[in-house]
Formats: C-alpha cells, sequence, structure tokens
C-alpha cells in the first residue's frame, strides 16, 4: 500500500502565496485541513524570519520556519533554533562575484537587511513583501560576519542563471547557490538549502521520505522535491522545474496551493 503522507512542507512565494503576495482564504483552509487531518505543516523560504511572521497566525503555525532557505530556523515566535552563515572567507569574493555579473547585492543578517541602493531593482517590492525596510549602506566592508544570506539581483534573467552558474564553479560545496525567483540569487551556507530543511524536519519529527509532500516553483525547490516522496510543482514553475516533480497543480494565482492539498496531499492522509 502506498503509505499515508504525514508531513507537508511548502515553499512561500510563487507557490503558497498569489503574484500579488496574497494568502487566500482557500490556502488558508488547506492548511486547516492538512491540520484536521493530522498532517504537519511546515513552510520555507528564501525571506527573513520577520518576512514571514505574517503567516503564522492564520495558517496557526507550530514547526519550525526555515528562513533563508533553511539557514536559519526559527520557533513560531521568532526564537532561533540553529543558524547556518556564509563562512567569513566566502563573502567578500562571493559579493565581487555578483558584482562582476553587474547585479545589484543585498545582504542579510539576523534580522537585518542591507543594501547599497534603496531606489535599487525589486527593493521596493520586496519590502513590501517582508513588511520591514532595509538598512542603506555605502559598502559592505564591515559586513563579513555572521551573513545569512546574499543576494544578487537582476531584471536580466539569464545573467541572474549565468551568475549562479558561476558561483558554483568558484565555490564548489563551500555554499549553496540557487535562484528563488527569476531575477534573484541566492546565496547561502552550504548547508542552507531546501533539501537540508527536509531532512532538518524529517529528523525533527521521525517522518521518513516517504511521508512527507513538498510543494514548490523555483529551481532552489527541486533539492526538497529530491527528497520526498510527493513531489507536487506549481503550474506557474518553468518547464526546467516541472519535469524534477511527481505531480502537477495550477498556477498560485489560481489556487495551486489549495488544489494539490485536496487532489494529492488528503486522500493520502
Amino acid at each position: 500500500m502506498t503509505p499515508p503522507i504525514r508531513m507537508m512542507l511548502a515553499d512561500v512565494d510563487g507557490t503558497l502565496v498569489t503574484r500579488d503576495k496574497v494568502l487566500t482564504h482557500r490556502a488558508i483552509e488547506a492548511v486547516r485541513a492538512l491540520h484536521a487531518a493530522g498532517i504537519l505543516f511546515a513552510i520555507t523560504s528564501g525571506r527573513p524570519p520577520r518576512g514571514m511572521s505574517m503567516l503564522i497566525q492564520p495558517l496557526r503555525l507550530s514547526t519550525p520556519i526555515a528562513a533563508f532557505n533553511g539557514g536559519l530556523y526559527v520557533n513560531p515566535d521568532m526564537s532561533v533554533i540553529e543558524q547556518h552563515v556564509i563562512p567569513r572567507p566566502v563573502v567578500a569574493p562571493a559579493i565581487a562575484l555578483l558584482e562582476s555579473f553587474k547585479l545589484d547585492v543585498w545582504l542579510y543578517r539576523g534580522a537585518d537587511w542591507f543594501v547599497r541602493d534603496l531606489h535599487g531593482p525589486h527593493v521596493d517590492r520586496e519590502a513590501w513583501t517582508v513588511q520591514f525596510r532595509p538598512t542603506v549602506v555605502n559598502d559592505y566592508d564591515d559586513l563579513t560576519e555572521d551573513i545569512a544570506k546574499i543576494v544578487g539581483v537582476s531584471d536580466d534573467h539569464d545573467t541572474v542563471a549565468a551568475a549562479s552558474s558561476a558561483a558554483h564553479q568558484q565555490f564548489g560545496d563551500h555554499v549553496s547557490a540557487a535562484r528563488s525567483q527569476p531575477y534573484y540569487l541566492d546565496i547561502t551556507h552550504p548547508h542552507a538549502n531546501k533539501g537540508t530543511v527536509v531532512a532538518y524536519l524529517a529528523s525533527r519529527y521521525r517522518v521518513p521520505a516517504e511521508q512527507i509532500a513538498t510543494i514548490g516553483d523555483m529551481p532552489n525547490d527541486v533539492l526538497m522535491f529530491a527528497r520526498s516522496e510527493l513531489s507536487i510543482v506549481m503550474g506557474n514553475a518553468s518547464m526546467e522545474v516541472q519535469r524534477a516533480a511527481r505531480r502537477v497543480t495550477t498556477s498560485n494565482d489560481d489556487e495551486g496551493f489549495a488544489n494539490a492539498v485536496q487532489r494529492y496531499v488528503l486522500p493520502r492522509r
């Protein structure tokens, strides 16, 4: 018999919320149906912890929240459980690599978000999404300690993809580098990726991979697909990402998350 699903892990942007970052009523009801069925529900994102705090109450979250793609785990009260930061010797070279591709660079440390240009691409949208403003600095020379995430930003999506490949070539296993949006390249600690988030939650709750469902839409979600029996990809994902999952749901603007819960997860409770 097919084993029941006991845990579901969801990406946030492009998956759990709409393109306009709205958590719909159907998405909320789908999560509450998971709770009622005894299925654990958790979220992971490249967002900082504060950028997911608005989801805690409506979704009645009780599981650890994996921010920065697993670089920082916090409880729903925002207390820190565990964090993985980028090795200090890698920070400056990683920034230099992103700059060589003409990408704007952001840094995240703890609860703080740093930028050099307040009017740079996607700063306003990101601030609206995470519901707090960044700190503006002249340079990053003194910001090399305890960096959880470095982000390269550009609306040239091909350049972002090329920078991702270059980061893998230059730093190898010293970092994790993946696109969380077509215009974002996230560089984090090598253990900070969504595959390790699945492993962390599986170990904490003693749930085997064959009883875990994952859902996402971007290349950085592929690693968590590989760690779960039931992988579900959003209809708004690229064909490259869709090929990495077992099931395809509708888009995030067409209740793809809620539809996936109803069609693929709850029948296996």
